[in-house]
């Protein structure tokens, strides 16, 4: 083997399960941000229903008493 790539390699071996616990976390923390957003997005959707459908009574019901 080239001795500047046994060098190289000597160097960078040591800190790979740094550097993939790194990504790991990452990847983790990317994961758990999607995840609360897309549980909040659907709260909010929720939320929007049930504010159409109370809107739509009351539209109903003023209608009713004219």
């Amino acid at each position: 083997m080239n001795p500047v790539l046994a060098e190289i390699y000597s160097t960078v071996l040591p800190a790979a399960p740094f550097l993939i616990g790194a990504y790991v976390l990452i990847w983790l923390a990317v994961l758990i941000f999607i995840l609360v957003i897309n549980n909040k997005v659907r709260h909010a959707e929720q939320q929007l229903m049930l504010l159409e459908e109370t809107l739509s009574r009351q539209v109903r019901s003023s209608e009713d008493l004219e």
